[in-house]
């Protein structure tokens, strides 16, 4: 099987960060940055060229093969700062209906400008995100994180 290129490694995450060359995804990273610090107690990790990653849990794929995977991330994108809340989304459409201008994917959340959404309910959607996660990985789960 192919080695999975998001891995965590030594890089320089306040340097990634400041690195960002769109003023407000800098910004935005580097204020959520500091809540997944605060929240998850971990410090940040660069996990592959462009994320940034906090905890890390293993997992077996669909092969049986053991991978590590970061708890939640979150990574300065383009189009849009993107958090990695890897107990998916669906589970918190009620926080999502509050948050303020936002799209998903199964475990992404956009964000453009984070400004423009709920501070309160992010830190909130964030915390939630992290318990769940946690509360799995001492279940003693295997495969991929249950949504």
């Amino acid at each position: 099987m192919a080695e999975l290129k998001t891995r965590p490694h030594d890089g320089d995450v306040a340097a990634f960060l400041n690195s960002v060359e769109n003023d407000v995804r800098r910004r935005d990273a580097l204020a959520v940055t500091d809540v997944m610090t605060r929240l998850s107690g971990e410090a940040p990790k660069m996990w592959g060229d462009s994320i940034v990653g906090f905890g890390e849990y293993p997992y077996k794929d669909r092969a049986g093969e053991e991978h590590m995977w970061m708890k939640i991330g979150l990574s300065p994108r383009k189009q849009s700062l993107t958090l990695y809340l890897m107990d998916g989304l669906d589970k918190h459409q009620p926080l999502l209906e509050s948050l303020g201008p936002h799209s998903v994917g199964k475990a992404c959340l956009y964000i453009r400008n984070l400004e423009k959404v709920d501070s309160a309910v992010l830190e909130d959607l964030i915390g939630r995100s992290l318990d769940s996660v946690n509360a799995a990985i001492e279940r003693g789960f295997e495969g991929t994180l249950p949504n």
